[in-house]
C-alpha cells in the first residue's frame, strides 16, 4: 500500500489512570507524536484507543510509560 496505508487502531490497557486529568494526559503526549489521528483515554475502562497512521505501537506504549503510567 505504500504511502497511502489506511490508519490502524491499536488498543492498550493502561493502568494508573484514575481521572479525567490522567486521560487528559496521555491524550495531550500521544497528539504529540506525529501521525497520531486520535485519542480516546478512559480511566473508568483502563483502555486507551490511538488511531495511527505510520506509528509503531511500540512508540505508543513508550509514550504512555513515559508520563507515569503502566501498558500492561
Amino acid at each position: 500500500m505504500g504511502l497511502f496505508s489506511k490508519a490502524e487502531t491499536l488498543e492498550f490497557k493502561v493502568s494508573g489512570m484514575s481521572c479525567g486529568g490522567c486521560e487528559g494526559k496521555i491524550t495531550k503526549v500521544l497528539n504529540e507524536i506525529s501521525g497520531v489521528k486520535k485519542v480516546e483515554a478512559s480511566a473508568s475502562s483502563g483502555i486507551v484507543i490511538v488511531k495511527v497512521k505510520g506509528v509503531e505501537s511500540q512508540e505508543i506504549s513508550d509514550k504512555i510509560v513515559s508520563v507515569g503510567f503502566v501498558v500492561e
